[in-house]
Protein backbone atom coordinates (compact mmCIF):
# COMPACT_ATOMS: atom_id res chain seq x y z
CA UNK A 1 0.00 0.00 0.00
CA UNK A 2 1.29 3.30 -0.96
CA UNK A 3 0.98 6.18 1.19
CA UNK A 4 0.24 9.63 0.10
CA UNK A 5 0.22 13.36 1.01
CA UNK A 6 -2.05 15.25 -1.27
CA UNK A 7 -0.58 19.23 -1.32
CA UNK A 8 -2.71 21.31 -2.72
CA UNK A 9 -6.04 18.98 -1.71
CA UNK A 10 -8.41 21.67 -1.33
CA UNK A 11 -7.97 22.38 -5.10
CA UNK A 12 -10.12 21.45 -7.93
CA UNK A 13 -7.25 18.62 -8.86
CA UNK A 14 -6.73 17.83 -5.51
CA UNK A 15 -10.39 16.56 -5.18
CA UNK A 16 -9.92 14.70 -8.28
CA UNK A 17 -6.74 13.16 -7.24
CA UNK A 18 -8.91 11.98 -3.87
CA UNK A 19 -11.48 10.45 -6.18
CA UNK A 20 -8.90 8.28 -8.04
CA UNK A 21 -6.88 6.80 -5.10
CA UNK A 22 -10.02 5.98 -3.87
CA UNK A 23 -10.79 3.58 -6.46
CA UNK A 24 -7.01 2.25 -6.02
CA UNK A 25 -6.61 -0.62 -3.52
CA UNK A 26 -2.82 -0.05 -4.35
CA UNK A 27 -2.75 3.45 -2.36
CA UNK A 28 -4.54 5.64 0.05
CA UNK A 29 -3.96 9.71 0.66
CA UNK A 30 -2.79 9.25 4.55
CA UNK A 31 -3.07 13.26 4.99
CA UNK A 32 -3.87 16.64 2.76
CA UNK A 33 -2.17 19.93 2.68
CA UNK A 34 -4.46 23.25 2.03
CA UNK A 35 -4.21 26.61 3.36
CA UNK A 36 -7.81 26.45 2.87
CA UNK A 37 -10.72 24.72 5.10
CA UNK A 38 -11.37 21.54 3.60
CA UNK A 39 -13.56 18.40 4.30
CA UNK A 40 -11.85 15.53 3.26
CA UNK A 41 -11.70 11.04 4.74
CA UNK A 42 -7.87 12.13 5.82
CA UNK A 43 -6.91 14.43 7.97
CA UNK A 44 -5.48 17.80 6.59
CA UNK A 45 -3.70 20.75 7.67
CA UNK A 46 -3.28 24.45 6.65
CA UNK A 47 0.45 23.93 6.00
CA UNK A 48 3.42 21.45 5.60
CA UNK A 49 4.93 23.00 9.22
CA UNK A 50 2.03 20.98 11.04
CA UNK A 51 1.70 17.50 9.36
CA UNK A 52 3.35 15.02 10.99
CA UNK A 53 1.70 12.15 9.57
CA UNK A 54 4.23 9.40 7.82
CA UNK A 55 3.91 8.57 3.63
CA UNK A 56 5.84 7.22 0.91
CA UNK A 57 4.98 10.28 -1.71
CA UNK A 58 3.77 13.13 -2.29
CA UNK A 59 1.67 14.51 -4.82
CA UNK A 60 1.43 18.62 -5.22
CA UNK A 61 -1.18 20.41 -7.50
CA UNK A 62 -0.58 23.67 -5.59
CA UNK A 63 0.61 26.83 -6.66
CA UNK A 64 4.14 28.23 -8.30
CA UNK A 65 4.32 29.64 -4.54
CA UNK A 66 4.32 26.96 -2.42
CA UNK A 67 6.86 24.68 -4.24
CA UNK A 68 9.87 26.46 -2.37
CA UNK A 69 8.77 24.80 1.40
CA UNK A 70 7.63 22.09 -0.43
CA UNK A 71 10.86 20.90 -1.65
CA UNK A 72 12.06 21.79 1.83
CA UNK A 73 9.73 19.36 3.27
CA UNK A 74 10.39 16.58 1.03
CA UNK A 75 14.30 16.99 1.45
CA UNK A 76 13.86 17.15 5.24
CA UNK A 77 11.15 14.40 5.87
CA UNK A 78 13.09 12.14 2.61
CA UNK A 79 9.47 12.00 1.09
CA UNK A 80 9.77 11.93 -2.67
CA UNK A 81 7.71 14.04 -4.66
CA UNK A 82 5.05 14.40 -7.72
CA UNK A 83 5.09 18.01 -9.02
CA UNK A 84 2.92 18.96 -11.36
CA UNK A 85 2.33 22.86 -10.58
CA UNK A 86 3.03 24.42 -13.53
CA UNK A 87 4.51 27.75 -14.03
CA UNK A 88 7.44 27.86 -11.65
CA UNK A 89 10.66 30.50 -11.61
CA UNK A 90 13.85 29.45 -13.28
CA UNK A 91 15.07 29.78 -9.28
CA UNK A 92 12.57 26.96 -8.18
CA UNK A 93 13.52 24.61 -11.04
CA UNK A 94 17.11 25.18 -9.90
CA UNK A 95 15.96 24.25 -6.25
CA UNK A 96 14.08 21.03 -7.67
CA UNK A 97 17.10 19.89 -8.91
CA UNK A 98 19.36 20.67 -5.80
CA UNK A 99 16.72 18.79 -4.13
CA UNK A 100 16.51 15.57 -6.14
CA UNK A 101 19.93 15.17 -5.39
CA UNK A 102 18.89 13.98 -1.81
CA UNK A 103 15.33 12.64 -2.42
CA UNK A 104 13.59 11.29 -5.72
CA UNK A 105 11.56 14.19 -7.08
CA UNK A 106 9.98 13.42 -10.43
CA UNK A 107 8.65 16.95 -12.63
CA UNK A 108 6.49 17.13 -15.46
CA UNK A 109 4.52 19.80 -17.57
CA UNK A 110 1.90 17.40 -17.87
CA UNK A 111 0.63 14.08 -15.78
CA UNK A 112 -0.97 13.09 -19.00
CA UNK A 113 -0.10 9.55 -19.98
CA UNK A 114 -1.23 10.63 -23.78
CA UNK A 115 0.73 13.40 -23.63
CA UNK A 116 3.72 11.67 -22.70
CA UNK A 117 3.64 8.98 -25.10
CA UNK A 118 2.78 12.10 -28.23
CA UNK A 119 6.42 13.74 -26.93
CA UNK A 120 8.10 10.14 -27.48
CA UNK A 121 6.48 10.09 -30.48
CA UNK A 122 6.93 13.43 -31.97
CA UNK A 123 10.89 12.99 -31.01
CA UNK A 124 11.29 10.73 -33.76
CA UNK A 125 8.77 12.06 -36.16
CA UNK A 126 10.80 15.62 -35.75
CA UNK A 127 13.93 13.86 -37.19
CA UNK A 128 12.94 12.90 -40.45
CA UNK A 129 10.60 15.54 -41.20
CA UNK A 130 13.09 18.18 -40.36
CA UNK A 131 15.45 16.49 -42.18
CA UNK A 132 13.22 16.79 -44.98
CA UNK A 133 12.74 20.45 -44.85
CA UNK A 134 9.63 20.71 -42.84
CA UNK A 135 8.71 23.53 -40.70
CA UNK A 136 7.42 22.73 -37.61
CA UNK A 137 5.08 24.54 -35.62
CA UNK A 138 3.44 23.71 -32.12
CA UNK A 139 -0.13 25.13 -31.16
CA UNK A 140 -1.47 25.38 -27.50
CA UNK A 141 -5.34 25.90 -26.62
CA UNK A 142 -6.85 26.51 -23.49
CA UNK A 143 -9.32 27.75 -20.92
CA UNK A 144 -9.55 31.04 -20.14
CA UNK A 145 -8.61 31.03 -16.85
CA UNK A 146 -4.99 29.94 -17.67
CA UNK A 147 -2.08 32.47 -16.35
CA UNK A 148 0.72 31.17 -18.15
CA UNK A 149 1.35 31.01 -22.11
CA UNK A 150 2.75 29.14 -23.66
CA UNK A 151 1.85 26.25 -21.50
CA UNK A 152 4.60 23.95 -20.01
CA UNK A 153 3.19 21.12 -21.64
CA UNK A 154 3.82 22.98 -25.59
CA UNK A 155 7.29 24.13 -24.08
CA UNK A 156 8.49 20.50 -23.12
CA UNK A 157 6.67 19.49 -26.74
CA UNK A 158 9.17 21.89 -28.43
CA UNK A 159 11.98 21.01 -26.01
CA UNK A 160 11.59 18.21 -26.66
CA UNK A 161 11.98 18.07 -30.39
CA UNK A 162 14.76 20.99 -30.11
CA UNK A 163 17.04 18.45 -28.40
CA UNK A 164 16.00 15.72 -30.98
CA UNK A 165 17.41 17.79 -33.99
CA UNK A 166 20.67 17.74 -35.55
CA UNK A 167 20.69 21.46 -36.55
CA UNK A 168 20.02 23.92 -33.80
CA UNK A 169 16.68 25.63 -33.78
CA UNK A 170 15.06 28.29 -31.81
CA UNK A 171 11.91 29.30 -30.65
CA UNK A 172 9.25 32.49 -31.97
CA UNK A 173 6.77 33.05 -30.32
CA UNK A 174 5.59 36.33 -31.66
CA UNK A 175 5.63 37.43 -35.48
CA UNK A 176 3.82 40.36 -35.23
CA UNK A 177 6.62 42.79 -34.46
CA UNK A 178 8.71 41.58 -37.60
CA UNK A 179 8.14 41.68 -41.71
CA UNK A 180 10.21 38.82 -42.12
CA UNK A 181 10.24 35.18 -43.76
CA UNK A 182 10.28 32.49 -41.48
CA UNK A 183 13.58 30.61 -40.82
CA UNK A 184 14.03 27.06 -41.33
CA UNK A 185 15.37 26.62 -37.95
CA UNK A 186 12.29 28.24 -36.09
CA UNK A 187 10.00 26.42 -34.20
CA UNK A 188 6.41 28.27 -33.65
CA UNK A 189 4.67 28.09 -30.47
CA UNK A 190 1.35 29.76 -30.53
CA UNK A 191 -1.11 30.45 -27.55
CA UNK A 192 -4.49 30.26 -27.48
CA UNK A 193 -7.10 31.23 -24.46
CA UNK A 194 -11.14 30.97 -24.52
CA UNK A 195 -13.91 29.47 -22.66
CA UNK A 196 -13.51 26.18 -21.10
CA UNK A 197 -10.81 24.55 -23.34
CA UNK A 198 -9.14 21.85 -21.05
CA UNK A 199 -6.37 21.56 -23.05
CA UNK A 200 -5.32 20.97 -26.84
CA UNK A 201 -1.51 20.95 -28.05
CA UNK A 202 -1.18 20.53 -32.17
CA UNK A 203 2.38 19.98 -33.58
CA UNK A 204 2.13 20.99 -37.14
CA UNK A 205 4.90 19.70 -39.57
CA UNK A 206 4.89 21.82 -42.56
CA UNK A 207 5.81 20.36 -46.27
CA UNK A 208 5.85 20.90 -49.73
CA UNK A 209 2.62 20.14 -50.67
CA UNK A 210 2.27 17.94 -47.59
CA UNK A 211 1.17 18.76 -43.93
CA UNK A 212 1.62 16.05 -40.91
CA UNK A 213 -0.61 17.10 -37.89
CA UNK A 214 0.00 15.52 -34.32
CA UNK A 215 -2.42 16.37 -31.79
CA UNK A 216 -3.71 15.42 -28.41
CA UNK A 217 -6.81 16.88 -26.70
CA UNK A 218 -7.62 16.60 -22.98
CA UNK A 219 -11.17 15.86 -22.40
CA UNK A 220 -11.29 16.35 -18.60
CA UNK A 221 -8.82 17.03 -15.79
CA UNK A 222 -8.88 13.69 -14.63
CA UNK A 223 -6.32 12.64 -17.23
CA UNK A 224 -3.69 14.44 -15.01
CA UNK A 225 -4.96 12.85 -11.65
CA UNK A 226 -4.49 9.50 -13.29
CA UNK A 227 -0.78 10.34 -14.34
CA UNK A 228 0.00 12.10 -11.02
CA UNK A 229 -0.75 8.80 -9.09
CA UNK A 230 0.60 6.30 -11.75
CA UNK A 231 3.68 8.38 -11.03
CA UNK A 232 3.48 8.38 -7.65
CA UNK A 233 3.17 4.59 -7.09
CA UNK A 234 6.56 4.56 -9.39
CA UNK A 235 8.42 7.27 -6.98
CA UNK A 236 7.97 6.06 -3.91
CA UNK A 237 10.70 4.10 -2.80
CA UNK A 238 12.83 5.36 -5.90
CA UNK A 239 16.70 6.55 -4.78
CA UNK A 240 17.10 10.19 -4.80
CA UNK A 241 17.33 11.50 -8.75
CA UNK A 242 15.16 13.73 -10.70
CA UNK A 243 12.56 11.51 -12.41
CA UNK A 244 9.80 12.26 -15.62
CA UNK A 245 6.94 11.00 -16.92
CA UNK A 246 9.24 9.49 -19.32
CA UNK A 247 10.82 7.01 -16.54
CA UNK A 248 7.00 6.18 -15.56
CA UNK A 249 6.44 4.67 -18.78
CA UNK A 250 9.34 2.76 -19.67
Amino acid sequence: MVNIIMHGCGGHMGHVVASVVEKDPSCQIVAGIDPRDVQANFPTFKNLSECNVDADVIIDFSTASAISELLEFSKQKQIPAVICTTGISEEVLNQISETSKSVAILKSANMSVGVNLLINIVEKVAQTLSEAGFDIEILEKHHNQKIDAPSGTALAIADAIKASLSEEHHYVFDRSQKREKREKTEIGIHAVRGGTIVGEHDIIFAGRDEVIELNHKAMSKDIFAVGAVKAAKFLAGQKAGLYTMKDVME
